[in-house]
């Protein structure tokens, strides 16, 4: 049977929860596309959770890896389409390390794409009357570490195993501390990850729908 690994975060900026573990942890063992789901919590930690990341696909050596990750602010699912080689740290991360303006990898590619088909999960996601689009940035913090680690490192294994990155917004319970900001519920972010990974699953070829951005 194949694997598809799937990995979140632990909290971080003082939350007490992030949202992506909340729901990634939810689809450990499930069977979907015919495929078994995996999960496991990565560090938000620069170095450490692509140390965890590679450990994972090392032991399990999946067909398929999706990083999910909290974006704050966001009102929507967000398939990332690029990750670019640099750490730029706005706050610390969980052992209080700041990277600034550093390479991920030294004289690595100044980016990667995302290999999985992000215009098709994008429509999947809405299809399943949850609103999705193609973000253009997952920004420079530890899921753009990881992102970029993670398609690093299948390109270095010849490409055949997709990846790639989706960013979720906060818990209803998160944004109730904050005035005027976005969330989506658990159950909500588990049928778009569920949805994601089966179309990711059956789709080779990406379809060509409009899905970039002015600004």
């Amino acid at each position: 049977m194949k694997t598809v690994l799937i990995t979140a975060f632990d909290p971080f900026g003082g939350e007490q929860v992030n949202p992506s573990w909340e729901a990634v942890r939810q689809l450990n063992e499930h069977i979907i596309g015919g495929a078994k789901v995996v999960a496991r919590q990565l560090p938000t930690v620069f170095g450490e959770a692509l140390t965890t990341l590679y450990a994972a696909m090392d032991a399990l050596q999946p067909e398929l890896v999706i990083a999910v990750g909290q974006a704050g602010g966001r009102a929507d699912i967000s398939i990332e389409r690029i990750a670019i080689n640099v750490d730029d740290a706005r706050i610390p991360d969980n052992q209080g390390k700041q990277p600034i303006d550093e390479p991920i990898v030294a004289g690595g590619p100044a980016a990667y794409f995302s290999t999985l088909p992000i215009k098709a999960l994008v429509e999947g996601i809405r299809e399943a009357g949850i609103p999705a689009t193609v973000s253009q940035t997952a920004g420079t913090f530890v899921c753009n570490h990881v992102m970029y680690g993670l398609l690093h490192r299948l390109a270095e294994q010849g490409g055949e195993v997709r990846g790639g990155f989706i960013h979720i917004p906060y818990l209803p319970e998160q944004a109730a501390k904050l005035p005027v900001t976005p969330s989506m519920s658990a159950q909500t972010v588990i049928l778009a990850l569920e949805m994601a990974i089966s179309v990711a699953l059956r789709t080779e070829q990406d379809l060509r729908l409009v899905g970039g951005a002015t600004h």
